[in-house]
């Protein structure tokens, strides 16, 4: 299944975008599902559909997301439901550690009394991101297309599965789970219950879902959309978004220019701001354009609402919409020249999913004939020096871009060196490493 994440900077459109990528893809006759994670109603108002609820039953047995409805043929659109898939995992985790909750004298808390807590939203949205992709086959869809938060965000949440890993292994590591056979003598030698057995299953479950998130997130068939309305503060985000997912491996598929005013117009006011604009867009055809597709989006004048005709023609008067659409006007809404479908063309579905995984760029240069090092090349477009720390700890190199890091594992060949120098050029941090005498194989 192909997903695509669609973030970028605040207040740029990314809910249209990713609506109008949606769409796109629908047309191409692609069963897809539009995922949005908006609380407020936003999305609900620009497709023109009455409120995303989620379905009868136990939270526990639910998705994470609401009862998908049919916007158009082919395009079904739902909603990620926090609270309830919060109390749903909660009241379920209080379920398996029943014994230790009784060992410490603690009373569990009803479904009822549960309120969502701040950062939870994340963790559904990423539990979304794998329910969509365990879909039986034949009942689930082509095309996964995710209404991200603005791109800070969306780099922290994407790292979120491989940090949340790290730190299991280093309080849980597996060597120390060979000792739960004795746990009943440990229990008797030292007169206290030990830690129940669901307490590593748990922990073991949770490695076994964020390493199946992680899968998504790096997969090939993943890939972002980068939304952006040109100018010289969006130009700055959209460089340190860019570095961000470079950094955890995240394939960016087009930038998309939003909002772009028309140009020629002899209103002096509107033709400063479109000029503006156009500066900007030409610094963002310079930096990404051949190897990512920059792909322009005009201002409609007004915000977009409903979806138009899904062929993109204008319907007749007096047809409505989609089933779930709501046709109070009697399809006014729907005939509006500033529906979506004014917008999928020109956004484009996405690309199919690569034959074969490309290259990893990460490689490690062996440069020990010529200059004595080991090289090792990690793109980061968009970073510049002075947000730029690199330390070595052990068998990992922590690297820090901006507002984000990542702890990498060395390559074996690389844990028997000393890093003796670090550079970036042209988007590229290239990091020196000379062997250690003392750990490097000696030939006999």
């Amino acid at each position: 299944m192909r997903t695509v994440l669609v973030t970028g900077t605040g207040g740029a459109g990314r809910t249209t975008v990713a609506a109008a990528t949606a769409l796109a893809a629908a047309r191409e006759g692609q069963r897809t599902l539009l995922l949005t994670a908006d609380p407020d109603g936003t999305p609900e108002a620009l497709l023109g559909i009455r409120a995303l609820r989620s379905a009868p039953g136990r939270p526990a047995d639910r998705l994470p997301w609401s009862v998908p409805v049919e916007l158009a043929p082919g395009l079904w659109v739902a909603r990620i439901i926090t609270d309830e898939w919060f109390r749903g995992e909660l009241t379920a985790l209080q379920d398996r550690g029943q014994g230790l909750l009784d060992l410490l004298g603690a009373t569990p808390l009803d479904g009822e009394e549960l309120t969502a807590l701040p950062g939870v939203e994340s963790i559904a949205l990423l539990r979304a991101l794998r329910a969509a992709q365990t879909a039986p086959p034949g009942t689930g869809w082509d095309v996964l297309v995710v209404d991200m938060p603005p791109a800070p965000d969306t780099v922290a949440l994407l790292a979120l599965p491989e940090q949340l890993r790290r730190y299991l292994r280093r309080l849980l590591p597996a060597e120390r789970q060979a000792a739960r056979a004795l746990r009943p003598m440990l229990a008797q030698l030292a007169g206290v219950p030990m830690p129940a057995q669901k307490l590593y299953e748990t922990a073991e479950r949770w490695e076994r879902e964020l390493a199946a998130v992680q899968g998504v997130i790096e997969s090939e068939a993943t890939t972002v959309r980068l939304v952006v309305e040109p100018g010289p503060l969006a130009d700055r985000a959209l460089r340190t978004a860019r570095a961000g997912l470079a950094l955890h491996g995240c394939r960016v598929e087009a930038v998309i220019a939003n909002r772009l005013l028309p140009t020629g117009t002899s209103d002096p006011w509107l033709a400063a701001l479109s000029g503006q604009q156009q500066a900007a867009l030409k610094e963002l055809y310079e930096q990404w354009a051949p190897a990512v597709p920059v792909r322009e989006l005009p201002h409609l004048g007004r915000d977009p609402h409903g979806v138009g005709d899904p062929r993109g023609a204008e319907p007749r008067p007096g047809e409505g919409g989609a089933d779930g659409v709501d046709g109070g006007d009697g399809g006014a809404a729907q005939r509006a020249p500033a529906g979506l479908a004014a917008l999928a063309g020109a956004v484009g579905a996405p690309g199919a999913r690569p034959d074969r995984p490309a290259p990893d760029p990460w490689t490690v240069e062996d440069r020990l004939a010529d200059d004595g090092v080991l090289l090792w090349r990690l793109p980061l477009p968009g970073a510049d020096r002075d947000g730029l720390g690199l330390v070595r700890r052990g068998d990992e190199l922590i690297v820090t871009v901006g507002p984000f890091h990542r702890v990498l594992p060395l390559p074996s060949a690389l844990r028997r060196c000393t890093v003796s120098a670090a550079g970036l050029r042209d988007g590229w941090l290239q990091v020196r490493f000379t062997p250690d005498p003392d750990l490097w194989p000696k030939r006999l």
